[in-house]
């Protein structure tokens, strides 16, 4: 068997090629189905529907460089002619269904990667390059587009394959012609073939589906977008916070993934001339809308009634006493979260410039203590810890 493709037979690389790929696309396919449809309510649950995410991000991503060689060894081999180009219509249908396989073959696991490498967490794969990408941010946005852009043209990809292989039954049942055995091994007698006719017509359609497949995938992920949850009422207080940030940290399957609160308010009295001797300086009431947190891929779990259960409790409230500490300050008092109040103590450093203030704190919580993911024991799968850093800048108010 020749290694190479002559005009009328394929090489012995194009078939190992061909069927490596075919390989990967009918283990990937009900792979990712199955993963999806598994559940998460227990560790057990919840770690074999991620290792077979992996797994399956993993093998896409396989799949992947597998399609750029055989893109590569295609335009770099002379294209067998098909044994039916004297039916026009038959080798029209069969030139695009080409170009849309071929097209599919890296569309399909290059959007699932990106989709991963902007989103956060869960589901790591296996291998030692990093889970991120190359220009591809840590967008929600940009995980929602290519996350449709995968589920869109996964469905294309399905469907060329359905088509691909009914043309092939067709040729060896129906034809019985050598264009299934030309793809196995050996060499199989050939009849002359049909004088070949080349038109850009397949190609233009394969794109017109493809655009359309963008324009949906765009559509779905604008669709994705959810109605912004209630806004906290403003605030009075004697230092006005004009800008701040409260991030976590949690640790998912070894894998860090960060998040933050969007809609926070803090009511905060506080004089920097109160000597040191004297315990209290201040205090801060902080209220967190727990409904606009963002944590990557896991935001919707996080936000679910077995985490934070932002429906029935969709207000954090830390109330707390502003103490001198040795080096800086801290505010001792409790956090409350899903109707748990643990007391807490978050030390802080302070910068005072006239009437700007300028603070940054950092701590560490235990997720128990609050009765978020009481379903998820093992800290390999969810870590206990929670590391919390809240900056801000406030500006005391006029009298």
């Amino acid at each position: 068997m020749s290694v190479t493709n002559t005009q009328t037979r394929y090489g012995a690389v194009t078939k190992a090629i061909h069927w490596l790929m075919a390989l990967l696309i009918l283990s990937l396919i009900p792979m990712g189905w199955i993963a999806h449809q598994l559940p998460f309510d227990t560790d057990a649950e919840l770690a074999r529907k991620a290792w077979l995410f992996s797994l399956h991000k993993t093998l896409g991503v396989l799949a992947f460089f597998v399609a750029a060689v055989r893109i590569i060894w295609a335009i770099s081999q002379p294209k067998p002619g098909l044994l039916n180009a004297d039916k026009k219509l038959e080798s029209w249908a069969a030139d695009t269904v080409h170009w849309m396989l071929y097209a599919a073959m890296v569309v399909v696991p290059l959007s699932g990667w990106i989709s991963h490498a902007a989103a956060a967490g869960f589901a790591p794969i296996w291998w030692p390059f990093g889970q991120g990408l190359p220009m591809v941010p840590k967008s929600t946005a940009v995980e929602h587009f290519f996350g449709a852009l995968h589920w869109v043209s996964g469905r294309l990809l399905i469907l060329s394959l359905l088509l691909h292989i009914a043309g092939a039954v067709k040729h060896h049942l129906i034809d019985r012609d050598a264009t299934l055995r030309r793809m196995l091994p050996g060499r199989p007698d050939l009849a002359p073939l049909p004088d070949q006719t080349h038109s850009r017509t397949p190609v233009m359609a394969a794109i017109a589906l493809w655009l359309a497949a963008l324009g949906l995938s765009a559509a779905m992920a604008g669709g994705k977008t959810e109605a912004a949850p209630e806004a906290l009422a403003e605030v009075t207080s004697q230092w006005q916070v004009e800008t701040g940030n409260i991030e976590i940290a949690v640790v998912q399957f070894g894998s860090e993934i960060t998040g933050s609160f969007a809609d926070w308010t803090s009511v905060i009295t506080f004089d920097e001339t109160v000597p040191s001797a004297d315990i209290t300086v201040g205090s801060v009431e902080t209220m967190v809308s727990i409904p606009s947190l963002t944590l990557g891929s896991v935001t919707g779990q996080a936000l679910g009634p077995d985490f934070f259960a932002a429906t029935d409790h969709p207000t954090a409230v830390f109330k707390a006493d502003i103490r001198h500490a040795s080096d800086g300050y801290e505010a001792i008092g409790t956090l409350t979260i899903k109707d748990q109040t643990a007391p807490l103590t978050l030390p802080f450093g302070l910068s005072v410039d006239g009437n700007r203030a300028e603070m940054r704190g950092d701590l560490t919580l235990d997720r128990r203590s609050f009765g978020i993911g009481d379903n998820v024991n093992d800290p390999a799968t969810l870590g206990f810890e929670v590391r919390v850093k809240i900056t801000l800048t406030a500006v005391r108010s006029a009298e």
